[in-house]
């Protein structure tokens, strides 16, 4: 069955029309995509590997969890749903809002921080999806993405991600409250 995404403007407002996973978009049509990143006490990030078989970055180490959202899904919806399908965990992200929201070219990506302790022989792969999965730190990622075993996102993102996983926004160094 083909995957039916919302169409958003430039405002983030739903059109009322739908795409088709792998349709043309048309001039100023977007879509919202969402990926959730996992962090333990030791502060290292839950990644996981795509299978080899994936049309996109085969093989290659990303983030804990992500996707495209599906027609009616809020974001935090589509996390969650992203999270259990692709490694068997359940979250509620209702009220949850995410860290950061990275416009791209086709869209809007909400990316979720969350602290949490996995017992990794707990998680359930989806095969279609994940290969394997494990915990690393900032530095290891940036390795990879050297290597180009990860998908190469900016190093810099990766460690804005292991930076502001514990907060909101950005910390003020003179320790006053920014009204934004």
């Amino acid at each position: 069955m083909a995957e039916l995404w919302d169409i958003y403007d430039a405002e983030r407002m739903k059109t009322g029309r739908t795409m088709t996973r792998g349709g043309e978009f048309k001039e100023g049509d977007l879509h919202l995509v969402v990926h959730v990143c996992i962090f333990n006490r030791e502060g290292k990030m839950l990644i996981q590997q795509r299978q080899t078989f994936k049309e996109s970055w085969p093989g290659m180490w990303d983030l804990t969890a992500g996707g495209s959202a599906t027609v009616g899904d809020s974001s935090q919806i589509a996390a969650a749903r992203e999270l259990e399908e692709e490694l068997g965990i359940r979250l509620d992200l209702e009220g949850v809002r995410p860290q950061l929201t990275i416009n791209f070219e086709r869209g809007f990506n909400d990316v979720y921080l969350i602290e949490k302790e996995i017992d990794l022989r707990q998680l359930t792969l989806q095969y279609e999806e994940v290969r394997d999965a494990k915990w690393a730190t900032a530095d290891e990622i940036e390795a990879m993405i050297e290597d180009g075993t990860f998908i190469p996102y900016y190093p810099s993102l990766i460690r804005l991600l292991f930076d502001i996983r514990r907060q909101y926004g950005c910390r003020m160094t003179d320790r006053r409250q920014a009204s934004w």
